[in-house]
């Protein structure tokens, strides 16, 4: 077997030795990857810095764990964002296998920023049929949620006092790994125009701009790269993202360079056929 035909057979633990490589060493070498701001993830922090005190805003963790990686951080960082400017949050989740993750979030949150449950915040929790639920909240919150993730009713709630419907949200950050995207954009946006933002994995990213450019969302956040730019905006102290970036640049030049060896491999072996 020829050179170039050893470069289109190479052996896969290569490939995994270089990627364990490109995932491990960026951890330990202090670098920074340049991180530019676009206009869809500066519009979700315009927004937010725009808000006043005691305005609200509906948080919809609709991830699963497996999504964590990308959406967490910009969860994470836009909840600080609010907290710190006094603004009263009411999360929900539409995935059920979100509501623990959610929760977790929500009581780190609260520790930092000395927030009380149902005054500073509510968390609703989870109900199934995302697009069901959508709908009922956009007539009263208390159809599909009547208490909250803990079992109180949300009537005993400060912060529930003369809250019915969307109409009394700035807007619904909704942070998404799968359909339950396209129910916030048709139901809520669509039949009750509340204002939609989406945290987004990547892979999801690029079938929503055109929502963009049609004004049914305000603002878009795509995988690691949306939420480390998201941190660089809001000069986050725990940028999560921000490091990951470096992995995930590593481990991309890492797949270009296999992509480029494979390809050089065939075209050569080609040419040396008779």
């Amino acid at each position: 077997m020829g050179f170039y035909e050893k470069l289109m057979t190479m052996d896969r633990r290569v490939v995994y030795l270089a990627m364990a490589l490109a995932v491990a060493v960026p951890l330990f070498i202090p670098f920074q990857v340049p991180i530019h701001t676009t206009p869809e993830v500066k519009s979700v922090y315009n927004f937010i810095e725009n808000l006043k005190e005691g305005d609200r805003l509906l948080i919809a963790i609709d991830y699963d764990p497996n999504a964590m990686a990308e959406l967490h951080p910009m969860a994470l960082t836009i909840c600080r964002q609010c907290f710190a400017k006094g603004i009263k949050l009411f999360f929900v989740t539409l995935s059920q296998n979100a509501p623990g993750m959610a929760e977790q979030l929500v009581s780190r949150l609260s520790k930092e920023f000395n927030k009380k449950n149902g005054v500073d915040y509510v968390y609703l929790g989870y109900k199934p049929y995302p697009g069901l639920v959508i709908l009922s909240m956009g007539q009263n919150f208390r159809i599909s949620f009547p208490m909250d993730y803990y079992g109180t009713p949300v009537d005993s709630m400060p912060i529930m006092q003369g809250i019915r419907n969307y109409d009394d949200m700035k807007a619904v950050i909704a942070f998404e790994a799968g359909w339950v995207a396209d129910a916030w954009i048709q139901d809520a946006n669509g039949r009750y125009k509340l204002p939609v933002a989406l945290g987004l994995t990547g892979v999801m990213t690029a079938d929503y701009y055109p929502y963009i450019q049609s004004k049914q969302i305000f603002g878009l956040m795509g995988g690691l790269k949306g939420a480390a730019e998201y941190e660089t905006l809001a000069k986050a102290k725990d940028r999560i993202a921000s490091r990951g970036m470096k992995v995930q640049t590593i481990t991309h030049i890492v797949v270009i360079l296999f992509i480029i060896v494979g390809n050089i491999g065939f075209f050569m072996s080609k040419r040396k056929q008779p």
